[in-house]
């Protein structure tokens, strides 16, 4: 097995020893580096499977990002954004602490109280980030959606959230189109009159109809005044809901606190990407994602890091498009995805070698394991063999990263596809069916055995779902829902989803979610959806699908069922491949045997099938999967 010791000069081996004997203490110590206008009397009130960090404790998270900054170094660049029309503008974090202050008053103007709920829906651009901010100064619980959903999944999360401000734009640019965000936004929330007003930031410039609670950003916010007090609030107060989806058909609303949350994220921020006054950081992540929560907003702006920001394509108007940046601002930490990194290699080596990279010094990924052999382009190629590659494992769950090398605390050894060990304060165990703890080497479920700071708070609304999904399988232990494996120098190395979730692209799809899109249609009666490996996307969409009678299957339709899934869930719910059969393979009991799918997928075993009622659907499946390696045998 490869191994690659890289060395930066750090090697606390006080933190993980501190972190060993008591973790409360530990992260206490590790919350002493956040401003606090009042301390908290209790570190962890621990009531299975409801934990509250720093209880009494008064903090706030905008004052974190950008006040303690300011006084500081007030002209300290914060953000270098581009567009991709080649549109350029600089922040720092002065400005971004004026333009925070503005937003923040001119949403006390409308009415937002703490504790109201604010919907974003914006794209790349610095106004994300600092709506963001200025909802945390107030006190609003901020809920983004990322800019590529459609208008029903927008329906859903506004309606559970019940938002009663949205901040959307008029458009924004991908691949050189024009997305329309207010359209999308207006058809989502017609009937919803809890929504108070809409918020619309004028990027795109492109006409766009005004209703009587529209307010154009720029009418709304140049009056107010430029100072707004931070509100402090109590260290448990909810930050943020961000929906994720999962394997019920309705997204679920992650619920993240303030103290314990920033902390979390402040510590592993430092820890992954040894951060410096002179370094210049490039996450290539949405701020849709917890990714750009964490490690775009939170993370950067607390300890004073400039950041590049991107809006579009990597690879638009040219596959170089990120290479060229990384030249352009002198980036040296690159935080991407596995996903692009496959893109990327594919176009060669000549276009990366073509721009000048010798500013990196870090390279980051997140989403989804990394192969070794992307790993090595991504070491050799990307980093000429003198920048670690830091893999890192978390979930919109955790808050922040669980497992990943720390250069930034320590020498670390990088193993090719292993995430490295987890975090100091993180107790992870690999265990079996039963939740008894497995021999190294050996695959079974990831847990985390103890409570950590960035865990989530609950499910929004729905304490019972919160107990169900995640502490039911395992008592007293967070099930993950993944597979893993640690080795005998206990590294681990991640395995999957063991539940029905598809990451595509580095999204998280719900095979339900995508099963009830389908259904939607008037002429589906029926839907099943599995993922296969795919070299670019991770894993591709396959659906099989059983028509109500009076319909047949045409080619016009294939189309228009994968426009129905664009318009309900959004593009990248889009199948790669669509079949028709007449029955779907079931349990008795009317469940899908969706292993079974995932098995003849990938020519695997398909292990106990007795529970079957019909083992004439495995026929059809088959030839579908046989229909699919022809064609891509051809191609």
């Amino acid at each position: 097995m490869d191994l690659y010791n890289i060395g930066l000069g750090n090697n606390d081996l006080k933190t993980r020893a501190a972190a060993s004997q008591d973790h409360i203490k530990f992260w206490e110590s590790q919350a002493e580096s956040l401003y606090w206008s009042e301390r908290w009397h209790t570190a962890l009130e621990w009531n299975p499977p409801f934990a509250r960090w720093f209880v009494g404790g008064k903090t706030n998270a905008s004052y974190n990002a950008l006040d303690r900054i300011v006084q500081k170094n007030p002209n300290k660049k914060a953000i270098f954004w581009e567009g991709e029309d080649g549109a350029t503008r600089v922040l720092t974090y002065k400005d971004l602490l004026v333009e925070v202050s503005k937003l923040a008053n001119a949403l006390k103007t409308l009415g937002v109280k703490k504790g109201d709920r604010i919907t974003v829906y914006l794209p790349m651009v610095p106004e994300l980030i600092i709506s963001l901010l200025a909802c945390a100064r107030i006190g609003a619980i901020h809920t983004v959606i990322f800019s590529g959903f459609s208008a029903k999944s927008i329906r859903d999360r506004v309606d559970d959230s019940k938002s009663k401000i949205i901040i959307t734009a008029d458009g924004g640019r991908r691949r050189g189109t024009l997305v329309k965000l207010k359209d999308v936004v207006d058809e989502a929330i017609q009937g919803l009159d809890f929504v108070e007003n809409v918020i619309v930031l004028e990027h795109t410039h492109n006409p766009i109809s005004f209703t009587a609670r529209d307010k154009k950003w720029n009418e709304l916010v140049s009056s107010m005044e430029p100072f707004c007090d931070a509100e402090m609030l109590d260290s448990t107060h909810p930050l943020y809901i961000l929906y994720t989806s999962g394997t019920t058909g309705k997204p679920k609303g992650v619920l993240h606190g303030t103290g314990g949350y920033l902390t979390h994220v402040f510590s592993t921020f430092q820890w992954i990407f040894d951060i410096k006054d002179s370094d210049v950081y490039f996450c290539t992540a949405d701020i849709g994602w917890v990714t750009g929560h964490s490690y775009v907003v939170y993370g950067p702006l607390m300890h004073g890091a400039t950041q590049v920001m991107y809006e579009g394509a990597l690879d638009y108007s040219t596959p170089a498009r990120i290479w060229e940046i990384i030249s352009r601002y002198g980036v040296t930490i690159l935080y991407t995805t596995p996903t692009a990194l496959r893109m990327f290699m594919k176009y060669g080596d000549d276009l990366p070698n073509s721009s000048d990279l010798s500013s990196l010094r870090l390279l980051g990924t997140v989403g989804e394991p990394i192969n070794p052999r992307v790993w090595k382009w991504y070491f050799t190629t990307i980093g000429k063999e003198r920048c670690p590659i830091i893999d890192t494992w978390w979930q919109t769950e955790t808050g922040g990263a669980m497992i990943s090398p720390l250069p930034g605390l320590e020498t670390i050894h990088l193993k090719p596809g292993s995430a490295s060990r987890p975090i100091p304060g993180v107790c992870l165990s690999i265990v079996d069916e039963n939740g008894k703890a497995i021999p190294d080497d050996s695959k079974g479920y990831l847990v985390i055995e103890n409570p950590w700071p960035g865990m989530l708070l609950t499910l929004w609304g729905d304490d019972e779902k919160y107990k169900t999904v995640y502490w039911s399988k395992y008592k007293n232990m967070y099930y993950a829902g993944d597979y893993a494996i640690r080795d005998k120098d206990g590294y681990i190395w991640m395995l999957g989803r063991a539940d029905d979730v598809l990451k595509v692209a580095g999204h998280r799809l719900g095979t339900a979610e995508l099963e009830s899109g389908f259904v939607s249609h008037k002429a589906v009666a029926e839907a099943a959806v599995c993922g296969i490996p795919h070299d670019v996307k991770g894993e591709a969409i396959i659906a099989f699908l059983v028509l109500k009678d009076g319909y047949t299957q045409s080619e016009q339709l294939k189309k228009d069922l994968v426009q129905h899934i664009r318009t309900t869930i959004g593009p990248i719910a889009s199948p790669d491949q669509l079949y028709f059969v007449t029955k779907l393979p079931k349990t008795r009991s009317g469940k899908i045997m969706r292993r079974l799918l995932k098995a003849l997928a990938q020519d695997e075993k398909t292990g106990d099938i007795s529970t079957l009622e019909d083992e004439a659907s495995v026929d059809e499946i088959k030839a579908a999967f046989a229909e699919l390696k022809q064609t891509l045998a051809k191609s």
